[in-house]
């Protein structure tokens, strides 16, 4: 997969594609629905997304809210299929662009596209102005087909939206956000150094930032573990803790996994981990005794529900 950070003096053979467009953030079920009807066959099949999100730019003091990284989402895109990832530098001039404008300019003059697909809740331009609607009208203007998806539900019939992802995670359920999702949600990123209290403690971690991301519910999760570069590259299954480690002081919260049956050193290794089940909520313990004999219940039992996924 090609990606692409601008939409000017692109090579004619980065032009042309039938792309979907939008956030993507998570790339749920619903995202995999339009970007399936942007397939064609004689068509290069591509996404156009915006970087920084959208909400970033507008309210840079919220607090975090994606699902994931731009290289987790390109990383997600890359293995649907996608030739051409275009992520449009979210800007003053962007986002100052009118509807006329973005389609004239970034769409047809930019990334020549011949097809796009966008959600029917999809808004862009200055002030939010243009719908699904007006960018029918204005792609047909300049020679570019514009098709409309529909919502996408759950089988149990809820919307699919990664409004309600966020709300599952963020109430300890990640089985029915993988529901929505698609595929398990999965906190990716290198491998950190930190206190190394779980090497002390018998239980080696692998430490990785949470910076800049929606916090699921704090909390200790049985987790699949992919690690994708280095000698130990592979599948493995472990237990990890989500939070800001209450025994030890006040700490920003991050990911620290143990994965089972592995030894190796991983700093600096880029690891992918998916939040399979939640075990229970962070605990401050009367001693580490009492802690370690914890993470050792902790890890019986994700085996156990690792096991039978």
């Amino acid at each position: 997969m090609q990606r692409h950070r601008h939409w000017q003096r692109l090579s004619a053979a980065d032009r042309g594609a039938s792309v979907a467009m939008g956030n993507f953030d998570g790339v749920h079920i619903g995202h995999q629905a339009v970007i399936d009807i942007a397939r064609r066959p004689d068509l290069p099949l591509g996404v156009v997304t915006f970087e920084p999100h959208p909400r970033e730019f507008f309210a840079p003091e919220a607090p975090p809210f994606r699902l994931m990284s731009p290289a987790a989402r390109a990383s997600r895109l890359s293995k649907l299929g996608v030739d051409h990832l275009y992520e449009l530098p979210f800007d003053a001039r962007l986002a100052a662009l009118t509807p006329e404008e973005f389609v004239a300019e970034v769409l047809h003059d930019g990334l020549g596209v011949r097809h796009v697909v966008v959600g029917e809740d999809f808004r862009f331009g200055r002030g939010r102005q243009g719908d699904a609607a007006a960018l029918r009208a204005l792609g047909a203007a300049h020679g570019i087909a514009v098709s409309v998806a529909g919502t996408v539900e759950t089988p149990g019939g809820g919307q699919v939206s990664s409004t309600a992802i966020r709300t599952a995670l963020t109430e300890g359920r990640p089985r029915d956000a993988a529901r929505m999702l698609g595929h398990w949600h999965r906190i990716e990123g290198p491998v950190l150094h930190g206190a190394k209290r779980g090497r002390d403690l018998g239980f080696p971690t692998a430490n990785m930032s949470l910076d800049r991301l929606h916090l699921p519910r704090l909390g200790v999760y049985a987790v699949r573990v992919d690690v994708r570069d280095g000698p130990q590259a592979g599948s493995y299954l472990g237990a990890a803790s989500l939070g800001v480690r209450p025994m030890f002081g006040v700490n920003q919260p991050n990911l620290e996994t143990f994965i089972f049956d592995f030894a190796g050193d991983l700093y600096g290794r880029n690891l992918s981990v998916a939040l399979v089940d939640y075990l229970r909520p962070e605990a401050a313990f009367d001693s580490l005794d009492a802690l370690i004999a914890q993470m050792q219940e902790d890890c019986a039992r994700a085996r156990d529900i690792l096991a039978a996924s």
